[in-house]
């Protein structure tokens, strides 16, 4: 039986749902998009592998309900094929891409060029510097990184969550992360980047 909730499609009189754009439809991705469409926000998932946008599309019908699917109208979760499709609209996108710098370098550029000048990035990276990558960007102030193994994000262990910050990062940056994962039963912690932190020191 899908896990359904109240509130699913928001009345007209209602704001629309913010947008949260997820690259990448493998394990990750979708566990992503699962969390984040019981918590109320429009996803759009996307993959340029058409078999793992099949697969994340039965996982989440099974899970959510038929209803939950297509993302056209307040929350729920559509399917994309490319970075545009996903980003046009979107209030905050996530990565799932490996944690290796090359990788996150070349989506980080197409994301911040095919994206809203408002929208937040965020990736999960354990190894890479927030700095290094929000300084590539025309976007430092809305760059902020996921500080946990990808691979337990979804394990049902601790609650909690590091995110990295910058010294640009905005509050409103913050604001919106700190509400994604609370929707997603997370208790956010921000932190600057040691990088930065190493760099003023005395």
């Amino acid at each position: 039986m899908p896990r359904m909730w109240p509130g699913l499609w928001p009345s007209s009189s209602q704001p629309l749902p913010e947008t949260v754009a997820i690259i990448g439809a493998g394990p990750l991705g979708r566990w992503l998009a699962l969390q984040a469409a019981r918590a109320g926000f429009r996803v759009l998932l996307e993959d340029v592998m058409p078999h793992n946008l099949h697969h994340a599309r039965e996982f989440l019908r099974q899970q959510l309900g038929v209803e939950a699917l297509g993302g056209e109208r307040g929350a729920g979760v559509g399917f994309v094929s490319t970075i545009e499709d996903a980003v046009r609209e979107a209030d905050l996108a996530i990565d799932c891409v490996p944690d290796e710098l090359e990788s996150k370098l070349e989506i980080f550029c197409l994301l911040d060029r095919m994206a809203p000048p408002r929208t937040v990035l965020a990736t999960p990276t354990t190894r890479l510097s927030i700095a290094d990558l929000a300084s590539c960007t025309y976007r430092p102030d809305r760059c902020v990184a996921i500080s946990r193994e990808a691979s337990t994000l979804a394990d049902g262990g601790s609650s909690e969550i590091l995110l990295h910050t910058t010294s640009k990062t905005s509050a409103a940056t913050v604001d919106l992360l700190t509400r994604f994962w609370i929707g997603l039963g997370f208790k956010p912690t921000f932190a600057l980047d040691p990088s930065e932190m190493t760099s003023t020191e005395p």
